[in-house]
């Protein structure tokens, strides 16, 4: 799918995919990319549902609409408040459906505001922003895992066991018991640029190699996010995968 907007003083053009793999039953990532109703603008989120039982499904879809309304109601200029509050309002929606459903109830979220004062950010657990400007690609956000802890401070090399293990160990997520919350980012959108938001099925499966070709391809934004796709289900499928690609114009 493509959809074109304004936002951040940009025409931005918007192509989404999303992969069930060959590993879990369902698709428990969440997928929106829309229009912001009260003005010119785009509200792109994806979420990551942990495990792969009713508390994933809820807690995805329940964090995602929380979000979504809150952006869309929003009137004033977008800033971090809104955003954290936002956030804030899913956490407490989903911790209450974990309560009735006595099980793991808890997801990543990771978005792209965008209106005419500018694009935002926001993210809490691992699921990704990637900005490719100038022919680099650069990884915009940080996984709030025990993985990239132990990357960052040499606990133990990338590719190792104890690295693996420590991929699922989130410190921060939406459903967390101490309402952790998102990192929230400004970002300035130049022309040329391109934004891909990605749940860790693409993060975790695609090398970046092969990431930074295909979002320099130049190609429509629906063809390079279905070939990040393509690209998770040739290295295995072992996860859902879910990729939102935004070129600047």
């Amino acid at each position: 799918m493509t959809i074109e907007v304004q936002g951040a003083g940009r025409r931005l053009q918007v192509g989404t995919a999303t992969e069930i793999g060959r590993r879990y039953p369902a698709n428990f990532d969440v997928l929106h990319t829309a229009e912001l109703q009260r003005r010119p603008g785009l509200c792109a989120v994806v979420a990551d549902g942990m495990g792969a039982g009713e508390g994933s499904r809820t807690a995805g879809r329940t964090a995602v609409d929380i979000f979504t309304t809150a952006v869309q109601e929003h009137r004033g200029p977008f800033a971090p408040q809104p955003l954290f509050a936002a956030v804030a309002d899913a956490q407490r929606q989903v911790r209450a459906a974990g309560k009735s459903l006595r099980e793991l109830t808890g997801c990543t979220l990771t978005a792209l505001v965008a209106d005419a004062t500018g694009a935002w950010v926001t993210q809490i657990g691992d699921s990704r922003v990637y900005r490719l400007r100038g022919g680099l690609l650069e990884l915009l956000t940080i996984d709030h895992t025990e993985a990239w802890l132990g990357a960052v401070h040499g606990w133990f090399p990338a590719d190792s066991p104890q690295a693996e293990a420590a991929r699922y160990q989130l410190h921060r997520f939406i459903g967390h018991p101490g309402l952790p919350e998102p990192d929230v980012l400004s970002v300035t959108m130049f022309p040329g640029d391109v934004y891909c938001l990605c749940t860790d099925g693409i993060a975790e499966q695609v090398p970046y190699q092969r990431m930074e070709a295909t979002l320099s391809s130049g190609a429509p934004p629906d063809a390079m996010a279905s070939a990040l796709v393509a690209a998770s289900l040739e290295a295995g499928g072992r996860d859902n995968a879910t990729a939102v690609v935004v070129k600047v114009f």
